[in-house]
Order: C-alpha cells, then structure tokens, then sequence
C-alpha cells in the first residue's frame, strides 16, 4: 500500500542530498556524521541531539522512502541489523545504560523529514528525553561521537568496518 505524499512541493530531501554527497542549505549533516555506509543503509550522528543523550544517531535507507508504508520489508529488515549493530556499540561507546529506538510517519506521527529514518538514542537512567527538547550539535563535536561509534562498531562486528 503506499500512502500520500506528505512532503511539500518541489521537497529538497537532506537525507537524499547527504547519501549523494551534496552539502547544501538542506543538508545540516556531514561525511564526518556517517559510522555506517553500504549498498543498502546509512547510519549517521543526527544533526540534533538532546541534552542528555549525546551520540543520538539516525538509520536511513540510501533509496528514497518516504514513511514505514513504502519501505519494502527486506529494507527494514537490513535496517533493523545495522540499528541492532549500533545500539550494542552505543553501550561500548558511550557507556550508557540502555538504548531505545524510535521512528515517525506522516505529519501527525511528528514526522519532520520526508523520508524514512530510524532514530537509535543511548539512554541513561533519569536522562529525561521524552521531556526534554534537542539542540543542533556542532559538526566537529558530532564527529567526536562518530569517531567513537565507528570505532565500537567496528570493533563489536567485524563486518560494520570503518568507512
């Protein structure tokens, strides 16, 4: 089944434009942001990041998908290892307690980008992230928490290597 179209007109993809690499007033990502990249998926630190929960990174596919209705299932399944990868590797990095994953569809799902995206958060306890609101990171303290996630990754499942 796929569903209507919620992006606007003449929509400027930044998930779209980043997996091209165009950098651009739509693309508030980096090459730096991205541990994880192959024929299928991306996994990248997210531009915004909340107070307590630094290191949030994002899942996309590479193909446009616009929501969960129009990602084929072998595609969310691909995307669901990379996102299983990540959060054990978060608990190596980062150290945190535990980890939760989130994804949103259609405007009133509080989807924001128009195109497919698991969000993978560390989580400690305490940490407050359904009460508290993000923040754009600058892009070199991003490429910190890359650098580290790359590395757990990396180390945790040989096959996730350093781009």
């Amino acid at each position: 089944m796929t569903t209507p179209s919620h992006a606007p007109k003449d929509y400027a993809c930044p998930f779209c434009l980043l997996v091209q690499g165009i950098v651009n007033e739509h693309v508030l990502s980096r090459d730096t942001d991205i541990v994880y990249r192959d024929e299928q998926v991306t996994a990248l630190i997210s531009s915004h990041q909340w107070p307590n929960n630094h290191g949030h990174t994002i899942v996309i596919p590479n193909a446009h998908y616009e929501n969960l209705y129009d990602l084929p299932v072998p595609l969310g399944a691909r995307i669901h290892e990379v996102s299983r990868a990540l959060a054990l590797a978060m608990k190596a990095a980062y150290r945190c307690e535990g980890t939760s994953t989130r994804q949103h569809n259609e405007p009133a799902g509080n989807q924001d980008v128009y195109h497919y995206h698991l969000h993978v958060f560390p989580r400690y306890t305490g940490d407050n992230l359904y009460g508290s609101r993000r923040i754009l990171m600058p892009a070199p303290i991003r490429a910190s928490f890359a650098a580290r996630l790359r590395q757990a990754l990396g180390d945790w499942h040989p096959s996730f290597t350093d781009l």
